[in-house]
C-alpha cells in the first residue's frame, strides 16, 4: 500500500499489490468501474486463473459521465450474490485511478471499510508517445487481461 493514505478510503494500491492480494485473499473482489465500452474495447482483468470475475459496475455512464445513481445498491447486491458482505476487500480499479477513487470513497461513506484504490487503474497516464498501458497501472505491470 501506497504510504501517501487518502483518508476517504482504505487506501491507495498498486496493481501488482492489488492483485497479489486478490489471488492471496478469497474473498477480496475486483470492482472495475470504467464504463461498457472500456470492457468491450479496451479489455478486462483476467482473474480466470485464481478462480474469480471481476465485478464489471460501471461507476459513470458515457458521454454524460453522469455518476450511476444505484451503484452502491447494485454493488451491495453483487456482494450478496457472492456470498460476501460490506467487510470484504474491494479493489476498485477504472482507467488511470481517478474514477476508482471515487468510487472507493463513496462505498467507504456507505459502510464498505475495505475499499481500496487500484492507483494507475488498468492502463495509466500517457506516455512520452501518448500511449496509455505502458507506464504504470495493470497492463504495464503485465498482469492477465483480456478482450472482452
Amino acid at each position: 500500500m501506497d504510504q501517501d493514505h487518502n483518508p476517504g478510503h482504505a487506501g491507495n494500491v498498486d496493481a501488482p499489490s492489488a492483485y497479489q492480494d486478490l489471488a492471496r485473499t478469497r474473498e477480496a473482489q475486483l470492482v472495475d468501474v470504467r464504463t461498457r465500452a472500456e470492457w468491450s474495447f479496451v479489455g478486462i482483468p483476467d482473474l480466470g486463473g485464481m478462480g474469480k470475475e471481476p465485478i464489471l459496475l460501471e461507476w459513470q455512464v458515457w458521454p454524460t459521465m453522469q455518476v450511476v445513481g444505484d451503484f452502491l445498491d447494485r454493488l451491495a447486491a453483487e456482494l450478496a450474490s457472492r456470498g460476501l458482505d460490506e467487510k470484504t476487500p474491494l479493489y476498485f480499479l477504472c482507467r488511470s485511478g481517478v474514477r476508482s477513487s471515487a468510487a472507493a470513497v463513496a462505498a467507504v461513506g456507505a459502510g464498505f471499510p475495505n475499499s481500496f484504490n487500484i492507483s494507475g487503474g488498468f492502463e495509466g497516464p500517457l506516455n512520452d508517445d501518448r500511449h496509455r498501458g505502458a507506464v504504470v497501472g495493470w497492463k504495464a505491470s503485465e498482469l492477465p487481461w483480456i478482450q472482452s
